[in-house]
Parts: C-alpha cells; structure tokens; sequence
C-alpha cells in the first residue's frame, strides 16, 4: 500500500514539474528582455495563450481573495489600490490575445477565444459579484468625504463603487446567479456575432471575367482587383471584396449599374444571408439578455444603464440631440439626391436614384461642381507621407518626436513601430502602426494598447499603443495611396494613441474615459489633416516630390461640404437604430429586418441612402458602443468647438492652446468630470455652432 501511494505521489510531483515546465517556457512568465519590454512576438506562439490565461485567472483569483479577507479595516491601499495592482498577468496576456484577435487573427486563435471568453466572464463576476470584497469598498466609499484621499484616489473610489453596483453587488444569490448566466451568453454571442461578420467582410462579393466590366475603374483599382483575385485562388481575373478599399472605389467609378448593385448588396447584407454566418438571430438574443440584464439591475432600458456613465446621461437627451441634427442634415441630403438626379435625367438614365448609385453620381457632382476627382488627390497620399504628416502635426503641437524602431518585434510584417520622445529626449511609450487590411484582420479602424501608462506607487509604466487600419494597399508597381477618408482616419486614430500615449495619471490611463468624450481627442486631430497649411507639409507627388499645387488645395477647400448631407444621415440613422434597440423595454425577439424598417420609417429616412451599419454588420453596437454610437457626432461638437480656440488665436499650431489641450484634455484620463476638464481647456462649455457650420447644416 506505502509503495502504491508514493507511487501516486511522484506522478503527482512529475506532473507538477512538468506543468511548471511548460509555463516557465511560456513567454508570458518571462520577464521580457525586450526594448521597453515590448511584447516579444518572434517567441509568442499560439499554444501560450490558453495555459497562460488559465494560470493568470488563478493568480489573479488568489489576489483578490487576500484583499477581500483581508482582517485588517479597509483602507483605500489594501483594498482599491491592490485591486489596481492585482491581475497584472491577466491583463498582460489578454491584451496581446485580443490584440492579435482583432489584427491577425486565425482559426486557432479564434478556438482559443471561444474557450476563454466564458472563463473571463465567469473570473469578472467572480471578482464583482463577491460579497467580502463588496462590502470593503462599500465602507470606503461610505467614509470617502471623510478619507483624505486625493481628486484622483476619490473618483477611482467612486468608479469601482458604482461598478460594483452596475455588475450586481447588491443582488441576492438568485439574481447573482441569473446575472452569471446573462452575462456568460452575452460573451458567447458577442464573440460568434464577430467571427461571423470576418468571415462575411472576407468573402469574395464579385468577380470579374470580362474586362470590358472593368470601364472607368481607375488603373491603379483594376491592378489591386487584378492582384487581389490572384491571392483568392482567381487567376486571370480581378476580384472586389467587401474591405472599404476594395468596394467604394468600384462603386465611385464603375458605370455598370448592375455590377454596383451586387457589390453594394453584398455589403449591406452581411451577417443577412441565411447563411451559417446570419448574425440576425444572434443580435436579437443579444438585445433580449441586454434588457434582461438592465431589468435585473433595476434599470428600465440597457441605453439608461449605458448612459448613466457617459456625458448624455439618460436616453432622452441623445435622442433630443439627434433629432437637432437630423432635421438640416436630411434637408441638405435631399438637396444632394436633387443634384444627382438631375445628371441621371440629363444623361438619358431611365430610372430613380437608388443607394447603389450614390457615390457613382456623387462623383460625377464633385466633377462638375468642384472639377475635382479623388483620383487627382490620391497620388499626392502616400501613406508614408501621410504618417509622416500626422507625426509632425503631433510634433508641432506638442513638441514630440517619432523614432522608427526596427529592433521592436512585430506580430506581422506590416506593422511599423514608433518610439515616441519628447523634445528632450524622454520616452514616452511606443506606437505600433497597421495599415492594411488582410483576412485575418477585422474591418475598420482603431486604437489600444498592449500596455496601459500608470504610475502606483511611483513606479510609472509606460504605454505601449497600436493602430488599426484597412487602408488602401500598395500594388507591385504603385506604393499605398489613400482616399480623403483614409488619410481622415489615419489622423483620426493618432489622436486615440496621442490620448493614451499622453495619458498622466497615477492609475490606468484612460481606462475610466466616458465613451461621449473619449473621441474628442482622435477627432480633434482630424481637424488639421486637410488644412492648406498642413497639407503643404506632406502632400506630395509619389513620383515627383512636388507639393501638392495650391489649385487643388482650393478645389479642397471649395468642396469641404461636399456630400455632407449624405454623410450625416447615413451616420444618423445608424445612430436612431442603435438607440431604438437599446431602449427597448421588453425580452421579445424582435424580426430584425422588420425593427429596423420601423426604425428608419419613423424618422423619414430617404430611400436614396442605406444607414452606414445595418443590425447585423454593425459591430460597434455588439462591442463598446452599445447605445453610445452617437458618441462620435456629440464629440463632433466637442471637437469643433476646441478646434475653434486654435483658430480664434491665428495660429493652428498655438502653443498656449495646444498646452492646455495637452494639459486638461490628453493627460487627465478619466480622473475629472469631462465637462469640468472641458472648461478648463476651453473657459466654457462647447457650442454647437461650429459644428453646424463646418457640416453646412446651418
């Protein structure tokens, strides 16, 4: 019997040996020997993640029962600021994770994300939803008037309270376990809402044999359609996916009405086909949990239970908003579809105006109006120029330096990393740039980090912040040349990074940002990329190095309310739909297609503009932006206004005024009340006549 058990205790010990083993050669328990330890990518293979999320749960589990039984009285070190400190391996690991889920990812990774994604939200209820822990924070928040915390310590008090609240902590044990049940299908759905909508954005949507259906596509269009169907298995052929650079310029240019149609269908209806990859029964599970969950918290609606948090406060206030918008805009939409029917009837086209036709005709508009072509501009847009621009924008403002690192490794091959100094040297953090699109990646455009900035303790951590994008691709014989939209997004994205790359705050950067005022920082930086004097700095001929020459700077400046009508409904009516979802108060499973026609029926939508999401492609509404799409335009008026200061002064490069941005805006997190750190920037609260103004909707 003695031999039989110490027989059992060394395959015990070798097991364990074993399992020590294989994690210590786990990158992600390594310290990493890296500059700035930077993710080590060249060692980071796919089998690490899943051990090493396991192991970082446990650990991070172990941390948080020592804070919640913890038998000395709560303090605002033992209890908020070691919760602060704890999980730093998991938040490692799943940053880099779900950094390559949304950039490169594969069907390996996506397995692994199925397994995980219900272990995280069981570990995240597991830490709102305990009871000891609650009930320290509870009496710290009780006492928090009489604490002598800091501005900063207090609002981080206040935020894990509330977040406690919103996650469950004063339900009872039946609620709590409902609660556990909604939030792991949520995270289920989520996840196969977005691999579905991969695999649909990555299909091939047309393909082309004869080459007279390529007539007035551009040379350089033709040659990626070329390029592109060699790399999907059609050879001889040229192919158009349903990645924004490869479908709008079809669109624009293509005079075959019927071959637009397809194309634009295919776009629309994604995640609408009937098909193993239908997201339609998905989004309308997910809404029902969502109600379900706001009920159980004792909220009437899940857009209240958002927008308690967010500058908007309550529904009724984005609706009022919206509604102040959408009047003018769908005036000057339909002054815009006028226009382009007029050039219908002219030309002989026997038929009305329909979505699929808008930027073939919108085109032929700024053609004849502005004498302007996108593909005038488009040789002027070398990437690298154009991020060689924003970088001296930024440097500008802010007195910063951008210095390529080739010795920081990468996940793919075109990714290009940045060290970011200031003027005297100091380090900052690191920019990760991604340009292009590929089928591993998602679409779209957007900003993170693998490292948040912090400083507990006086240790200050620095960032380390990536860019997303899905801009046009360089050909064999052409380099990458961007649209007007693309070189927006581009300067649109650096300023998400320049916000985390600035951030100065003593506990997690931007973490506690409200949605309604984390785009005033990117969308502000939009405001100086097509500005004459800006444009002079790095528009310049691919071939040529010439500057763009002032006729065309003009024929910009002269278009600037171009198609803005279309642009504000299609982003609009995205926005009523998102909110008409959200502020539903009933569990039923709606028909989508009908809830939407309802939606876009209720507020006059025309019928000449589709909504820039539709339900079952509208991934910012099943990710961060649920009831909150209308963020982006109530941070228009954010950003117009702020853009304004820099204009009142004569200077768009002011030092005062990009000092107090910098000051009040970039590096204050989430430490103040928004509109508080808003005055403080501008002296006042913002206006919405700028906005109106540069959108023609005054």
């Amino acid at each position: 019997m003695k031999s039989k058990l110490l027989f059992l205790l060394l395959i015990l010990l070798s097991t364990s040996k074993a399992q020590e083993s294989k994690l210590m050669n786990n990158p992600f328990f390594k310290t990493w020997d890296t500059p700035f330890q930077t993710p080590p990518f060249n060692e980071i293979k796919t089998e690490h993640f899943l051990p090493a999320i396991e192991e970082a749960i446990k650990i991070e589990e172990e941390e948080i029962q020592k804070i919640a039984n913890n038998s000395e009285p709560p303090t605002f070190e033992n209890t908020i600021e070691a919760m602060e400190l704890s999980g730093e391996l998991l938040d490692k690991v799943t940053s880099v994770f779900y950094g390559l889920q949304g950039a490169n990812t594969n069907d390996e990774l996506q397995a692994i994300a199925r397994k995980v994604t219900p272990m995280l939200s069981k570990h995240r209820d597991d830490i709102y939803l305990n009871e000891k822990l609650f009930q320290r924070i509870k009496v710290l928040y009780d006492q928090r008037d009489k604490l002598n915390l800091t501005q900063e310590q207090k609002r981080l008090l206040e935020f894990y309270y509330i977040d406690f609240v919103r996650s469950g902590a004063n339900l009872n044990k039946q609620e709590k376990d409902e609660l556990r049940k909604i939030n792991e299908e949520l995270s289920v759905l989520s996840l196969k809402f977005n691999e579905n909508l991969l695999k649909e954005t990555n299909a091939v949507a047309l393909v082309i044999d004869k080459k007279e259906d390529l007539a007035g596509l551009p040379e350089n269009v033709i040659k990626f359609a070329a390029e592109l169907a060699n790399e999907k298995g059609y050879p001889g052929k040229w192919v158009f996916t349903l990645q924004k650079p490869s479908w709008i310029p079809f669109l624009q240019y293509s005079p075959k009405r019927e071959l637009r149609e397809k194309l634009f269908k295919a776009y629309i209806n994604r995640g609408n086909n009937n098909n193993e990859f239908d997201n339609k029964k998905i989004i309308s599970r997910i809404i029902s949990l969502r109600v379900k969950k706001a009920n159980l918290l004792g909220y009437k609606t899940h857009a209240d239970f958002v927008l308690e948090r967010n500058m908007a406060k309550n529904p009724e206030n984005v609706y009022k908003f919206l509604h102040q918008l959408w009047e003018p805009a769908i005036k000057r939409a339909k002054m815009e579809v006028e226009e382009m029917q007029r050039i219908i009837d002219r030309e002989g086209g026997n038929f009305k105006l329909q979505p699929w036709d808008w930027w073939y005709y919108a085109e032929k508009v700024k053609q004849e109006k502005y004498a302007l072509d996108e593909e005038m501009l488009r040789p002027y847009f070398k990437m690298e120029n154009v991020l060689k621009g924003a970088f001296e924008v930024a440097s500008k403002l802010y007195g910063i330096k951008f210095i390529e690192r080739n010795d920081i490794q990468v996940y793919h091959p075109d990714v290009k990393v940045f060290e970011v100094q200031e003027q005297n040297g100091k380090h900052i953090g690191i920019f990760y740039a991604d340009y292009f699109p590929r089928d591993g990646k998602r679409s779209g455009a957007w900003s993170s980090s693998f490292r948040s900035q912090s400083n507990i303790k006086g240790k200050f951590i620095t960032p380390l912040v990536y860019n997303v994008g899905n801009f046009s691709k360089p050909t064999s014989d052409k380099p990458a040349l961007m649209s007007i939209d693309e070189v927006n997004t581009l300067f649109h994205e650096l300023g998400h990074a320049l916000h985390s790359l600035f951030s100065n705050t003593v506990y997690h950067g931007t973490k506690w940002v409200p949605r309604d005022f984390v785009e005033l920082p990117s969308q502000i930086m939009e405001n100086w990329a097509l500005e004459p004097e800006v444009l002079k700095m790095y528009a310049k001929h691919y071939q040529t190095g010439e500057v763009i020459p002032q006729e065309l700077i003009d024929k910009l400046e002269n278009s600037k309310l171009f198609n803005q009508g279309f642009e504000t409904v299609e982003y609009l009516a995205a926005s009523f739909l998102d909110m008409d979802w959200h502020t539903i108060t009933d569990t039923v499973e709606r028909d989508v297609i009908q809830f939407e026609k309802e939606c876009f029926d209720k507020i006059g939508k025309i019928p000449e503009i589709e909504s820039r999401y539709q339900t079952t492609n509208f991934a910012h509404i099943v990710g961060g932006y649920s009831a909150g799409y209308y963020s982006y335009i109530w941070a228009a008026v954010l950003d117009a206004d702020a853009f304004e200061a820099f204009k009142e002064k004569g200077n768009l490069f002011d030092p005062e005024t990009a000092n107090s941005f910098r000051n009040f805006i970039l590096s204050k997190g989430g430490t103040e009340d928004p509109m508080v750190l808003y005055i403080k920037f501008r002296g006042r609260e913002p206006k919405v006549n700028a906005l109106l103004k540069r959108r023609g909707l005054n």
